[in-house]
């Protein structure tokens, strides 16, 4: 019998009492050091909001371990301060500027709907909402960099051709990583996190899940291409 509304937030809420019982009762001394101390961690991952991958329980991350950001299809804006708040850019600044974590990973997936959305806005298909084609709209320079199509263009109308929109969509996880590979690219944009890469203090990293098979493909060290990690 399929879960009601109610049925589902009731299991969230036991769950919440699961970790009541598990950090408060049974082990109390994380969260204790980290209310008291306050959060050190190493990690900032950029994910997509997708309810099948949520990165605490993909990574098997603890309280404490990941300082997460969470939007449409795990994008990243360029840097730009004039006419431009978002709480994405904020959260990165707040990562790296305080909390300075040695290390960025943006973590992308199969089946992204913010992806699919993208490929159907440059397909001649208006996203019919208020925010998400906008939004979407960031990963088109990125992916123009790596994705081309037919006409002698790249998705955002610069650029080479070599793969046309028709088989981008049949193909969905090449725009997938090349948007991953294009929000690694913006965030060498912002020059805090330019000067700690020099420094050799930060690290950029791209993931791309797997949904049907639960493979992990990775950026190699240029993030230049993916690598299968996990089969």
């Amino acid at each position: 019998m399929k879960a009601t509304a109610d049925d589902v937030l009731t299991h969230l809420l036991n769950g919440i009492k699961g970790f009541q019982d598990r950090y408060y009762h049974q082990d109390p001394e994380r969260m204790k050091e980290l209310s008291e101390q306050g959060q050190s961690p190493r990690v900032l991952l950029i994910a997509c909001s997708d309810s099948r991958v949520d990165p605490a329980i993909l990574t098997g991350a603890q309280p404490g371990d990941l300082f997460v950001i969470r939007n449409v299809a795990n994008l990243v804006p360029p840097f730009e301060l004039e006419g431009h708040v978002d709480g994405a850019r904020a959260a990165i600044e707040y990562a790296v500027r305080d909390l300075k974590v040695n290390h960025i990973v943006v973590l992308g997936h199969a089946s992204c709907g913010g992806i699919k959305a993208l490929l159907g806005s440059v397909s001649g298909h208006k996203i019919e909402r208020d925010f998400i084609g906008s939004w979407v709209s960031i990963a088109l320079a990125g992916c123009s960099r790596y994705l081309h199509n037919p006409n002698g263009k790249g998705l955002d109308g610069q650029g080479m051709n070599e793969l046309d929109v028709t088989t981008l969509c049949q193909h969905q996880h090449l725009t997938e990583r090349a948007a991953i590979r294009g929000s690694l690219a913006n965030l060498t944009t912002y020059p805090w996190i330019e000067e700690r890469i020099k420094s050799g203090d930060l690290k950029l990293h791209g993931w791309w899940f797997d949904l049907e098979t639960g493979d992990l493909w990775c950026t190699d060290a240029e993030n230049t291409s993916f690598l299968p990690v996990l089969d």
